[in-house]
Parts: C-alpha cells; sequence; structure tokens
C-alpha cells in the first residue's frame, strides 16, 4: 500500500492544462482494485488528520496527492531521537539490558539508525561468542 502512496497510480490523471482531473471510471478487475485500495489508504490518510483541518483536504483525489498535501501542510520530519527511541522500544524483552544501555547513551539523539542498528549487531556478536546469550 505504500507504493501506492509514493508512486500513485499508473494512469495520469493530469488534465492537458495541468490541473488534476477525477477519477476515471474503473472498468478491469484490476482497475477495480487499485480504486478500492486507494479509497482505503485515502481514508486511512484522513483519519490521521485532526478534524479542524479535515475539509481543507477534501477535494485531494488520490493517496499520493493526499499525503503530499499532509507533508506541506503538517510538515514530515522526525527526529533521529525518537526515530531511535521508538526503534528501540521495539525490539523484544530479551534486548531490554542492551536497549536500556543505548537509550541512556549522551549522543542517541545524533545517532543514525543505520549505526544504531549496527551497534546492536555489535553487542549481539559480542554477547553470543561471550556467554553463548542468544537474542
Amino acid at each position: 500500500m505504500w507504493d501506492i502512496i509514493v508512486n500513485g497510480d499508473l494512469e495520469d490523471k493530469a488534465t492537458p492544462s495541468g490541473e488534476q482531473s477525477s477519477p476515471p471510471v474503473p472498468k478491469t478487475a484490476k482497475q477495480w482494485a487499485t480504486k478500492r485500495n486507494q479509497e482505503r489508504i485515502k481514508s486511512i490518510l484522513l483519519l490521521a488528520i485532526p478534524d479542524e483541518y479535515l475539509l481543507k483536504f477534501h477535494n485531494v483525489h488520490d493517496a499520493k496527492s493526499l499525503w503530499a498535501a499532509i507533508k506541506s501542510r503538517f510538515g514530515a520530519y522526525v527526529s533521529k531521537e525518537d526515530i531511535n527511541h521508538k526503534f528501540l522500544r521495539s525490539l523484544p524483552p530479551s534486548w531490554s539490558q542492551i536497549t536500556l544501555i543505548m537509550r541512556n547513551k549522551a549522543d542517541i539523539d545524533e545517532v543514525d539508525i543505520d549505526d544504531l542498528y549496527n551497534n546492536l549487531m555489535v553487542y549481539e556478536d559480542e554477547l553470543k561468542r561471550s556467554s553463548g546469550f542468544v537474542v
């Protein structure tokens, strides 16, 4: 479904003047499935918008355009610190000691998610070698 948000429909819905037109009526089973997925994704995105802003997004016809409008209106920046903490919280309980150490590091807000992941893999390898610990 994320592909539909990022890539939109395969069909170009822009008119010659460059304006967005309403989607055509589906004719094949594949087109119906795409339309259903578009509507489902659009509904999910609309649920994330606070009620007082919903009218501003009413005229958006597809999920890709809606996502772009949401990003431009609300921004889509998430700090590295938030990403890292969410990632650490998502790990299974067997990682609790390691995640506690990582969360208390002073530079957690500056570490890239890839570096954090690589650091966790190094800890895992060291633990496996030293104690036979299985994560």
